[in-house]
């Protein structure tokens, strides 16, 4: 039988001394050897300035006398040196033990809070330990790592949650109509097709956006920033939803105001002003009017302001329009909206531009406004 070697195992490696028994050692150490140095310096150095000191004093004295004085003074010198050495070293060791208690506790602290987000457990936090300089800045930055995780994974959590609802409405429909089929209650007629096409495209169109949105937000979208004309832009938006409107019978109308050019990514911008044209859309009434101007804010901002005369949004939702699927109307699916991320990809996109975008409303019935600030160029 052959036995594997010691050291050699998968196990854990024993982690030897700890932090704070390396530290006492090697402060110890040190004392040590200055206590030593001294000792010895003192020992040959100060019987010899002593004799000096009685010879210029001139005292009478025999030989014997002289050399009784001078090892009575060496005997009491080393002996004073010895106990205040001994006692200086035992006082910086217990100083020494203090602190590095503290700085054991701060790293073991970090430690399992960092064993904790390792497992999952991004609530962990660690106490400042009061030591200042690096080491509360370390603590610091570590917590402000682990609320970022913390943050982080509950937006993944929350993302996750919402999506599988969205996604839940089409894939029923799909299954439903396929389960119908299969059992001869409807036919593939045109009809049909149309519900499976309309659900399969809302599950692309819901991959498409959360795949902008993500990207935006990580900033992994490629913006080409470049002089534009925000009259481009705006003529740009409304060719592409002037059909849409046309259909659901709502004016839309743009009304130039601004002179100055943006930087901004063209393509990106039409995305942009086509996400809030749609959602203005989807919450203005037929016979409604949505109004899409640009106007120079001072020489370095640019507004564009998307308007509806729709149903408005109450005050307390407001902060939240701008959030992943939030809808401020509970009773709104997804059926009848949007897939209820383009205010946040319009939001993440404008953000990418050095930009900033912002809703107003004084309430239900009243419409709403958007309005896009872009940087202005002179370019």
């Amino acid at each position: 039988m052959i036995k594997q070697a010691e050291g050699t195992g998968t196990g854990r490696r024993n982690p030897g001394p700890g932090f704070t028994t390396r530290l006492l050692v090697a402060q110890g150490l040190v004392l040590m050897a200055g206590a030593l140095t001294s000792w010895v310096v003192a020992s040959a150095v100060g019987p010899a300035i002593f004799r000096d000191h009685l010879e210029r004093a001139d005292v009478a004295h025999t030989s014997a006398e002289a050399a009784h004085v001078e090892e009575a003074f060496t005997a009491a010198l080393i002996i004073a040196l010895l106990v205040a050495l001994l006692t200086s070293v035992v006082m910086a060791l217990a100083v020494t033990w203090y602190f590095t208690q503290r700085v054991q506790r701060s790293v073991t602290a970090m430690a399992d809070s960092a064993a904790g987000i390792a497992t999952g457990q991004f609530s962990s936090r660690v106490p400042s330990p009061g030591l200042g300089g690096g080491v509360d800045q370390l603590v610091d930055t570590f917590n402000q790592l682990a609320l970022r995780l913390d943050e982080t994974e509950i937006t993944r959590r929350r993302m996750l949650s919402d999506l599988a609802h969205e996604m839940r409405t089409p894939l029923a429909t799909l299954d439903a109509h396929l389960e119908a089929l299969e059992d001869g209650v409807r036919n593939l007629d045109e009809p049909t097709l149309l519900v499976l096409r309309s659900s399969t495209h809302r599950l692309g169109r819901l991959a498409q956006d959360i795949s902008a949105v993500s990207r935006a937000e990580e900033g992994n979208l490629e913006i080409r920033l470049v002089p534009t004309d925000p009259r481009d832009l705006v003529e740009a938006a409304i060719r592409e939803a002037q059909d849409r409107y046309r259909a659901k019978d709502v004016s839309l109308v743009a009304d130039a105001a601004s002179s100055a050019m943006v930087s901004a990514d063209p393509e990106r911008m039409v995305q942009v002003l086509g996400n809030l044209l749609d959602n203005a859309l989807r919450h203005t009434p037929r016979g409604g009017t949505v109004t899409l101007t640009h106007r120079n804010v001072d020489d370095r901002w640019v507004d564009l302001v998307v308007q509806d005369s729709g149903e408005g949004i109450e005050p307390e939702h407001l902060a939240h329009v701008f959030d992943r699927f939030y809808r401020a109307d509970a009773a709104r699916n997804s059926q009848h909206g949007g897939s209820g991320i383009g205010l946040a990809i319009a939001k993440a996109l404008v953000e990418a531009h050095g930009g900033g975008i912002s809703a107003n409303s004084t309430g239900r019935g009243r419409g709403s406004t958007f309005t896009v600030r872009l940087p202005a160029t002179r370019e």
